[in-house]
């Protein structure tokens, strides 16, 4: 049996994988979904230098400070980066890391890495509304929402995210590429991230597609939960 540890992106928590979870656990794997610093239930430690060297060391921190080994890491929309940056720190305690829909990381900021309609967004909206050094969340219509019930269960527990962690260069000494990357890609949504499921291709990546729309974990996962079974299966 594998174990996963889920890394949930931008304004969101470990909870948001709780749709997931069940369909993981009943095939006897085992899941962690810890919450990176300054967000959801760790909103309260928020502050303008939180950056991405900490949402490294998180889960570096945690994957040591539980003996995690042989992991399938999972890193949704920004927490690309971050996977990519653990797995160049400790690469002997991945057995796969998964990028869900987001960055696969290069050494570059991730700011640099959106395209330009989008990364002007994140400017305008931390300049006018984020104190200049936080990331509000972004409308749900604009991550694929569509049903009531998934906006009436996300809108409450999204928090602001330190903008840091985006324009942080992503430091990496080659050791993550001992890690066999995988890429799954959300596909009936504005595919913010499709050059990087095209990049994951060219370097003979398994990849898979959800027909979804960002938020895969919310709106499909029982069908993302199936990807990832998949990919234990392969891996």
């Amino acid at each position: 049996m594998s174990t996963f540890v889920l890394i949930s992106g931008a304004w969101h928590g470990g909870w948001c994988w709780q749709r997931v979870t069940p369909h993981l656990t009943a095939g006897g794997h085992s899941v962690h979904t810890p919450t990176l610093t300054g967000v959801s239930d760790s909103a309260h430690l928020i502050n303008p230098s939180v950056g991405l060297d900490t949402h490294i060391q998180d889960v570096v921190a945690y994957l040591e400070a539980y003996d995690l080994q042989d992991v399938i890491l999972v890193g949704h929309s920004y927490a690309g980066q971050v996977i990519t940056g653990v797995a160049d720190c400790v690469p002997q305690r991945l057995r796969r890391r998964v990028h869900l829909d987001g960055f696969i990381g290069d050494g570059r900021p991730a700011i640099e890495l959106l395209p330009e309609s989008v990364a002007h967004h994140y400017r305008e909206s931390v300049a006018e509304s984020g104190f200049g050094w936080l990331i509000p969340p972004r409308p749900l219509a604009k991550l694929g929402i569509t049903e009531p019930a998934d906006a009436a269960w996300l809108e409450p527990r999204l928090t602001p995210h330190p903008w840091k962690t985006y324009t942080d260069p992503l430091p990496l000494t080659g050791a993550f590429e001992q890690v066999q990357g995988t890429y799954v890609e959300c596909v009936d949504w504005m595919r913010v991230f499709q050059s990087f499921h095209e990049q994951a291709r060219a370097a003979g990546w398994d990849t898979y597609e959800v027909p979804t729309g960002h938020e895969a974990m919310v709106t499909k996962p029982q069908a993302l939960a199936s990807v990832f079974l998949q990919i234990a299966d392969a891996a």
